[in-house]
């Protein structure tokens, strides 16, 4: 079984978090393991599987990226970490700009720091952007649902981490020395 027949829905893209929620918490009662403490082991072992998918099935589905990358891997179109040298065309003279101005920021060009921080806004905004084309491409999906737009939402997937990974190496050379930034 898989996540979304776990909840009981269908697979969409677009979900009403309210209804996913009252689903969850519906189903979480009904297989939660106090409720087999007198039953069998095999039962109650079953129980415990049944509670752990479901708490799996929330976490995921409940968050549209994550329930976006689930649903590829689902039909096969696993969204895959990019590397440097994948970098997407539209983006390529922009992470020349912003490897220069790493570089300058770790040779203690304070400068260097200021032109990061305007890239990293800009950066963010991108992503902002990314997030609502993949908004719109859930839609599509969930109006006409098949492999072509899969393969979209799946390319946008990939642009959107390979800028979070730019935000994130600039967001780690801006912390301050021995600060953590998040993934």
């Amino acid at each position: 079984m898989d996540y979304f027949e776990i909840l009981g829905i269908d697979r969409r893209l677009s979900l009403d978090v309210d209804f996913l929620q009252k689903r969850f918490y519906q189903l979480s009662r009904e297989y939660h393991p106090d409720r087999f403490a007198s039953k069998p082991a095999a039962e109650r072992a079953q129980a415990e599987q049944k509670s752990a998918l479901l708490n799996d099935a929330w976490r995921t589905l409940r968050d549209p990226l994550q329930r976006i990358e689930y649903l590829l891997k689902l039909e096969g179109l696993d969204v895959v970490e990019q590397r440097t040298k994948d970098v997407p065309p539209e983006l390529l003279e922009e992470v020349f700009e912003l490897n220069m101005a790493l570089e300058e920021a770790r040779m203690g060009d304070e400068d260097a720091r200021g032109e990061l921080a305007g890239m990293r806004d800009h950066f963010l905004q991108l992503r902002q952007a990314i997030d609502a084309e993949l908004q719109q491409l859930s839609a599509e999906y969930d109006a006409a649902p098949g492999s072509p737009k899969l393969q979209q939402i799946r390319g946008v997937m990939n642009r959107r981490s390979y800028i979070r990974n730019l935000v994130n190496e600039v967001e780690k050379e801006l912390a301050p020395s021995g600060q953590n930034t998040p993934a």
